[in-house]
Order: C-alpha cells, then sequence, then structure tokens
C-alpha cells in the first residue's frame, strides 16, 4: 500500500511496486512505434500494408517485429481477412482498447508541451 502523505491522500510514488507497475507497462509500449499502431488501430482493423501507409516511414520489417511483439502482450489481434488469399488483417483487443484514454492523454500533453516549447523559443 502506498504512503500516507497527509489525512486524506495517499502518494502512489512511495510504493516499491509502483515502479514495478510503470515498468511492465514500459516494457509493452516502449519505443517509437508501438503506441502508434495502437493508435491506428483504435480508428478500426487494418490490413498491414494499410498500416504500414498510415504510420508511415515505418518499414515492413519494423512494423511486422513490433506487431509479433504487441499480439504477444495481447493488444492487437491478427487475423485471415480472406480465403483466397494470405492477406492479414489486425485490430485492437479489449485489452489493447483499455490503452485509448492513456493516449488520448499523450495526444492532450503532445500539444501543450509542443505549445509550450515553440511559445519558449519564440520569447
Amino acid at each position: 500500500m502506498a504512503k500516507k502523505v497527509d489525512n486524506d491522500h495517499y502518494c502512489p510514488f512511495q510504493s516499491p511496486s509502483t515502479f514495478l507497475k510503470i515498468q511492465d507497462a514500459l516494457e509493452c509500449l516502449q519505443g517509437k512505434w508501438k503506441l502508434q499502431i495502437i493508435a491506428a488501430l483504435l480508428t478500426g482493423p487494418k490490413r498491414f500494408s494499410d498500416l504500414a501507409n498510415f504510420i508511415a516511414p515505418i518499414t515492413d520489417r519494423m512494423l511486422s517485429k513490433e506487431l509479433k511483439v504487441l499480439e504477444g502482450h495481447l493488444l492487437v489481434s491478427r487475423h485471415k481477412k480472406s480465403t483466397y488469399s494470405i492477406e492479414m488483417e489486425y485490430a485492437i483487443t479489449d485489452h489493447g482498447m483499455s490503452l485509448k484514454p492513456l493516449i488520448e492523454n499523450l495526444i492532450d500533453w503532445g500539444d501543450l508541451h509542443r505549445k509550450e516549447v515553440i511559445d519558449k523559443l519564440r520569447k
């Protein structure tokens, strides 16, 4: 349990288990592409080539590697799209959907951060 900071509030950053949880989350999501792939799939299932175009300039090799990692963490699923060709479609899982609020917060923070940096550079 986190240590008590005052009468009514607990500070989660005082608990050693907090850092383990952060480490687990970062292991799933670290890198340049994983959150971008998840964000792209939040708009709906996509074929490999559509994902590659959506997230350009990612290489096919890197996209394939990152999709396998995300599948391993149960954030993305892969399905054969048709029986006539070997066309795969990727979709976000229910577990992956739990990242939507985090991604929305990152987008908001990124916008604020960009404005802060631009304002500072203009002064």
